[in-house]
């Protein structure tokens, strides 16, 4: 969790400060944001049952990893071909997604 609310806070950082005409990094850290505030919410999931609930968490920080940093590396001057990984980041947060809504079944038994 402690990593999640970091993660919140390097994203909050990267809109405040992003040229306006930087669109794919504001949009990037957008979706930083999100799965940063996801990685939180799973928390409440296992708090209500859904122990399964504990494996996003991993896929949401490895998918902002692989997505939204390889778009900042390439902004700040890495080669563009580093933006061949961001398929599989956004594939890994796709599981993270996958993962969440499935832990929802043990919620549901109740």
């Amino acid at each position: 969790m402690r990593l999640g609310a970091l993660n919140n806070l390097i994203a909050l950082l990267v809109i405040a400060f992003a040229d306006d005409r930087a669109a794919v990094i504001r949009l990037s850290a957008q979706v930083q944001f999100i799965h940063g505030m996801a990685t939180l919410a799973c928390a409440t999931f296992m708090n209500i049952g859904a122990r399964d609930a504990r494996l996003s968490p991993a896929f949401f920080l490895g998918g902002i990893l692989l997505y939204c940093i390889t778009t900042y590396a390439v902004a700040a001057g890495a080669p563009a071909a580093l933006l061949l990984i961001k398929p599989f980041g956004l594939g890994t947060l796709t599981v993270g997604w996958l993962i969440l809504a499935w832990s929802a079944r043990e919620i549901d038994r109740g």
